[in-house]
């Protein structure tokens, strides 16, 4: 049984509990139901990487084109307001070949319960 159908009677009543979803699966590469947490016209933006716009390219993105792997999130804090959810947190991992860890920010704005904008910030160039 995956990350999603252990945590999703929990993820669909409140944004945090969402984020905090997105992180696990995304860790597990559990993408199936990483997708589920997404609207259908998501906009997802990244540093130094142009936007992704909707689920065709964010399924892409995750499945072939993604630089970082093995890796995990620690989430320090998640902060919401309505339907916004901010995130702080780090990531350790691989990305390019080489061993990373670096702090990130995250943005997810919510409608009707599924993210439909995605901001993330980190103190590296591009990821």
């Amino acid at each position: 049984m995956g990350l999603r159908s252990n945590c999703s009677s929990m993820a669909d009543s409140n944004p945090e509990a969402t984020v905090r979803e997105y992180y696990e699966l995304v860790d597990a590469e559990e993408y199936e139901g990483l997708f589920a947490l997404f609207a259908e016209d998501i906009r997802y933006e990244r540093p130094g990487q142009g936007a992704i716009e909707g689920h065709g390219s964010l399924r892409e993105f995750y499945l072939e084109q993604r630089p970082l792997e093995d890796g995990a999130h620690e989430v320090h804090d998640v902060i919401v307001d309505e339907n916004i959810a901010a995130v702080r947190g780090t990531f350790s991992g691989v990305q390019d070949g080489t061993v990373v860890e670096f702090d990130f920010a995250d943005f997810h704005e919510f409608v009707d319960g599924k993210i439909q904008r995605r901001y993330t910030f980190t103190d590296r160039d591009e990821v």
